[in-house]
């Protein structure tokens, strides 16, 4: 029986202020705040609302046999609740039908993995007490910001007690093998792997709306004439994108809306086949291989590796710095500092950063705020030489040498 498995990834980072060099030392707020908020109501509007609204209509419609999955930031969550409070309680009514599971992951949407296992599992368990207060669940299943994975993370999030992790399902790991079965990873007892289908999911989230796809238009009696085709070929077909792509990367008229409604009912009418959500496939169905990724992957970009927030001297500068911090945020141990910190971890900063071309480059283009890569590092680092600034000045001030003079503590939530 093959089962399909649907799982959105909903995410928004915290935006900032354009920071001069001369803003260095000033006392100015790192936030974009009007920025922030006019994205959060601009896809509310296209996206969240509608979607959610949808999802609980075909849950209903079709008596809970439609099962999906969803992980949320926490900087989303934070932004939920600042701007638009109506679309939290809207997730919540999906948590409350039973038919919807919540993952964990790096509350700041961070590739703290990389970079300090320490900081890792205290973004992780700090994600965990959300879903537990906010959704009633304490997830079973992870996903690592960006789908990054490796052995060494595996071990890692193993270690942290979660039974299932999901990755994508990259071709120079699998080797010829199908991404439609339950792997485990190398070294761990107990995890399991789910894997993106990435031509599947891909058909829905970027070639949707190609008018120069063959496929184009698409409908869900073709899309499900797709997957029956593949009964008998594997397990689990993971079916992983951004929850976005619902209404703002694919915009309401382009019928994706349409397709979503139709989808479910077209899938069900076929032999054997079904929704699960991801820790329901996990349990069901049988490891078949394990699976070997010394080096980290990620589903960015045509490479699925690192380089979509590494490639490129800037982004490791700027990841440097930023973690060069840590010592003092750690030493001045105050909850707004941190947080502040934590926010400035969000992978979509070091990604506004990179250098590519082609087509991968086109969709950096597509989510960056700013002018030119350089733009994007020149503002990070501006903003880390005053961050790093003011830790030093109030850890100087608590022992007693500072001058009178002190910098303003700004975090990333005040207001302008």
């Amino acid at each position: 029986m093959p089962s399909i498995c649907f799982y959105f990834e909903v995410h928004q980072p915290f935006r900032l202020h354009r920071f001069n060099f001369l803003d260095i030392g000033s006392g100015r707020s790192y936030s974009d705040v009007p920025q922030d908020r006019a994205v959060m109501e601009k896809v509310a509007e296209k996206c969240y609302r509608p979607m959610n609204a949808l999802l609980l209509e075909l849950i209903q419609a079709h008596g809970g046999k439609f099962k999906f999955t969803f992980s949320l930031t926490g900087t989303v969550i934070d932004q939920f609740s600042m701007y638009a409070p109506d679309v939290l309680e809207s997730f919540q009514a999906l948590a409350r039908t039973g038919c919807v599971e919540f993952l964990d992951e790096t509350d700041s949407h961070s590739i703290s993995a990389l970079f300090s296992e320490e900081e890792f599992r205290d973004q992780v368990s700090r994600h965990r007490r959300r879903m537990e207060e906010l959704f009633g669940q304490s997830p079973k299943a992870f996903r690592n910001t960006e789908l990054i994975y490796s052995d060494a993370v595996a071990r890692m999030v193993e270690n942290l007690g979660y039974e299932t992790m999901l990755t994508e399902g990259a071709d120079h790991i699998l080797r010829g093998r199908s991404p439609r079965h339950v792997y485990a990873p190398a070294d761990c007892q107990k995890l399991k792997l789910l894997l993106k289908s990435y031509s599947l999911s891909d058909d829905i989230a970027f070639r949707f709306s190609n008018r120069s796809w063959p496929a184009w238009p698409l409908n869900a009696d073709t899309y499900a004439g797709w997957l029956s085709r593949l009964q008998g070929n594997g397990d689990v077909i993971g079916l992983f994108m951004d929850y976005e792509t619902f209404g703002e990367h694919q915009w309401a008229d382009t019928g994706i809306f349409e397709f979503m409604r139709a989808l479910p009912g077209k899938v069900l009418a076929l032999p054997d086949f079904d929704f699960l959500t991801v820790s329901e496939a996990a349990a069901r169905y049988p490891v078949r291989e394990v699976i070997n990724v010394p080096a980290p992957i990620s589903w960015a970009d045509a490479e699925r590796d690192l380089s979509a927030w590494m490639g490129n001297d800037m982004q490791k500068d700027a990841l440097e710095a930023l973690y060069a911090c840590r010592p003092l945020v750690q030493e001045l141990d105050d909850p707004d500092t941190s947080r502040t910190w934590r926010r400035l971890q969000t992978s979509d900063h070091f990604y506004y950063m990179s250098t590519k071309c082609a087509s991968d480059g086109d969709v950096h283009q597509y989510f960056t705020p700013y002018g030119t890569p350089y733009d994007a590092y020149t503002n990070f680092m501006n903003v880390i030489a005053d961050f790093r600034l003011r830790l030093q000045y109030t850890l100087r001030q608590r022992a007693g040498s500072a001058r009178n003079d002190a910098l303003p503590h700004v975090s990333l939530t005040e207001p302008l």
